[in-house]
């Protein structure tokens, strides 16, 4: 049995479109009842007429994920960055960017801020404040005005992408749909061919694509859904903090070696809550998250 080697670009479903080493694209299946491969997978694949069947994943280097309570979703695997795109307007959820950041690096993933609609003075000067304790615990941000400044952007963007793989993560309204256009003139229609090749109906979309921007392929560009309901049950709320960086230095300086940060006396983290004295302050904001977060991942599990 001759396995041919590929790189799954696509998925809907069970079905994937697999491209080879030589460019050709194919749909396939997987083997057997259950779908474990995901965009961004180096595969091997057997051919079986005009489509092919996915006998092995090959071993990722990692995978990005969110867990709820009732179902996980798998992004994308081997991943250089995350491209967490935001806007001034409207204004974002700093607890879903919170999330997203925190799985990104759960996996040892490098994420990136971008913020949109800089041509929006005000509310772009607010939304940079916000984010200005992002920046301090050395997350870039990049500022954006994806509607007016397109080439300036576009050479920005591929400054940070070049010869990466990265998944752009972003709320409706953000601009995500302008932003891949940007780097991907025609990836509607793509969109619309893959969907087309994985017999989804014309109505609907793949659920995640990967694009390629240069022809060289080697800058990967993967677009996927699902921003709104980030679930991190797969972090364990002891590991929260860890997964913090303006959490993370004050790990191991608390008075006792299980402190969960919320209440103990002798805790490093609550000391350097809105304290100029602390090399490493955690702002009021951040902690809340942290609060949040951990009473979340501790409730007990439903069956």
């Amino acid at each position: 049995m001759q396995l041919n080697p590929g790189l799954v670009v696509a998925s809907y479903g069970r079905h994937f479109l697999v491209e080879t080493p030589d460019g050709k694209r194919l749909t396939c299946h997987p083997r057997g009842k259950k779908s474990q491969a995901v965009v961004g997978d180096h595969v091997l694949w057997q051919g079986t007429h005009d489509e092919g069947t996915v006998e092995k994943v090959q071993e990722r280097r990692n995978l990005f994920y969110r867990q709820d309570e009732i179902r996980t979703k798998s992004f994308a695997a081997n991943l250089d960055q995350v491209l967490i795109l935001i806007a001034a307007e409207p204004e974002f959820s700093e607890i879903q960017l919170a999330r997203a950041l925190i799985a990104a690096e759960a996996e040892q993933i490098q994420p990136v801020i971008a913020l949109n609609k800089s041509d929006l003075v005000e509310p772009f000067e607010k939304a940079w404040g916000r984010l200005l304790p992002y920046q301090r615990m050395g997350y870039g941000v990049l500022p954006l005005s994806l509607r007016l400044s397109k080439e300036v952007d576009r050479e920005h963007l591929l400054r940070h992408m070049e010869g990466k793989t990265t998944l752009v993560l972003g709320p409706s309204g953000a601009g995500k749909s302008t932003l891949i256009n940007l780097l991907v003139p025609g990836s509607l229609v793509v969109t619309g061919e893959i969907s087309q090749a994985l017999n989804s109906g014309k109505h609907t979309t793949t659920s995640t694509t990967l694009y390629w921007v240069d022809k060289a392929r080697t800058i990967a560009l993967i677009d996927s859904p699902g921003f709104q309901e980030f679930g991190l049950n797969h972090v364990a709320a002891t590991q929260l903090a860890g997964f913090m960086p303006d959490l993370k230095p004050h790990l191991g300086q608390c008075k006792f070696y299980n402190c969960t940060h919320l209440h103990e006396p002798g805790c490093s983290v609550i000391s350097a809550i809105e304290s100029a004295a602390s090399p490493h302050p955690v702002s009021k904001r951040r902690y809340r998250i942290y609060s949040d977060l951990f009473a979340e991942l501790s409730q007990p599990e439903r069956y």
